[in-house]
């Protein structure tokens, strides 16, 4: 069960959760970072560069992966924002199911 970011880094890792040439940074404030580094291919805990970011709180990030959460409706709700390429952003939901429980 995904329980911290670490975790989750880690299972991300595994699975080779990238976009592909893009650099995606998951941004849960206190709780840390995950950044999909798709131009290095690898996935780490980093708080480095990237050309998409997305901010969300971690429990909103366990939902959305779980399912409990729809990515669309978490950013008309102001839990999700995104800074950076939004095409990048929408490539996320293929990364998002390779992290499914």
């Amino acid at each position: 069960m995904m329980r911290d970011v670490a975790a989750v880094t880690q299972i991300m890792a595994d699975s080779m959760a990238v976009v592909p040439g893009k650099r995606v940074r998951f941004d849960f404030g206190a709780d840390g970072h995950i950044l999909l580094d798709g131009i290095d291919h690898r996935v780490s805990g980093d708080d480095g560069p990237a050309d998409t970011v997305l901010k969300v709180s971690f429990a909103d990030f366990l939902a959305m992966a779980d399912g409990t959460l729809n990515g669309t409706m978490a950013f008309m709700q102001g839990k999700l924002k995104v800074e950076g390429d939004m095409s990048v952003a929408m490539q996320l939901q293929s990364v998002m199911a390779k992290i499914k429980p």
